[in-house]
């Protein structure tokens, strides 16, 4: 067991989001005995093309706890309509009250430019909330964190106005079969909702085992657009892990944000202990 837990945050705009991007070092982060909170900021009642209303609602949140638990994390939801998310005032202070509750060392979240509205707008409340969550006249109900947590943001594809450049880079080749595990929980996402958006639901099996495979494989782009991150940052790996992190497959990606503590080498060293 560590000498110390670490409590880290990832705040996702929809139930998968947390998982598609860092499941890989929450599961690190849990076998370690650190305290993680993945936080969806919307319900997810848009994300399917038959389902909706409170089934729909009630489905992925049942998946997202179903995918914590395989990682051994905690799970929680806003109560906001997926596709509807602002960055109001009343979101932002009832995410500094959660941020306050949990008091992490690290939070995680998307960066603010992306192409779903809800993800840009879960990054820059994330942002808002980054510096007055150690203001204390601010929520004066919850007791503000004696000092701002380091916040960095979740890789993507990105290009402008700039391109992710990330921080840290962790090999998740250790405990990538169980991020499947936790994808293939978001079973409405990952063989309904997303093959549909891409035009390609026949494709997808019937068989829980071979659409498991099918999955795995990278039969989903969302999902093989995963197996780039190491080749992306293969110089960052190696120069983490050595020359012995030439044949990483699978990593996840992290870039410091400045709205944070700042992220020194001796605070990544100690954030992130794998």
């Amino acid at each position: 067991m560590p000498t110390e837990t670490l409590r880290v945050l990832v705040v996702g705009a929809h139930p998968d989001d947390c998982d598609l991007k860092a499941g890989g070092v929450a599961c690190k982060y849990a076998d370690r005995g650190h305290d993680v909170l993945f936080v969806s900021m919307t319900n997810g009642a848009a994300g399917h093309h038959e389902l909706a209303g409170q089934t729909l609602v009630q489905r992925r949140r049942s998946e997202a706890v179903a995918s914590a638990d395989v990682a051994g994390v905690e799970f929680e939801q806003f109560d906001i309509p997926d596709g509807r998310l602002q960055p109001s005032l009343e979101h932002r202070e009832r995410l500094i009250e959660l941020v306050r509750e949990f008091r992490p060392d690290l939070v995680l979240t998307h960066r603010p430019n992306d192409y779903h509205p809800d993800h840009r707008y879960t990054a820059q409340l994330v942002r808002d909330a980054a510096y007055l969550v150690a203001v204390p006249n601010i929520c004066p109900t919850t007791p503000a964190l004696d000092e701002n947590p380091v916040f960095a943001y979740l890789s993507d594809t990105f290009d402008r106005p700039y391109p992710f450049s990330p921080d840290v880079v962790v090999d998740i080749d250790d405990v990538v079969e169980r991020k499947f595990e936790m994808l293939d929980c978001h079973e409405s996402q990952m063989y309904e909702w997303l093959p549909f958006v891409e035009d390609d639901l026949e494709n997808v099996p019937d068989d829980p085992d071979a659409r498991f495979e099918w999955l795995r494989d990278g039969g989903l782009p969302h999902v093989e657009a995963l197996t780039d991150v190491a080749d992306r940052y293969r110089d960052c790996l190696v120069e983490r892990y050595g020359e012995d992190a030439e044949t990483v497959e699978y990593a996840e990606a992290f870039e410091a944000s400045e709205y944070g503590r700042p992220l020194t080498d001796e605070v990544a060293e100690r954030l992130f202990p794998f």
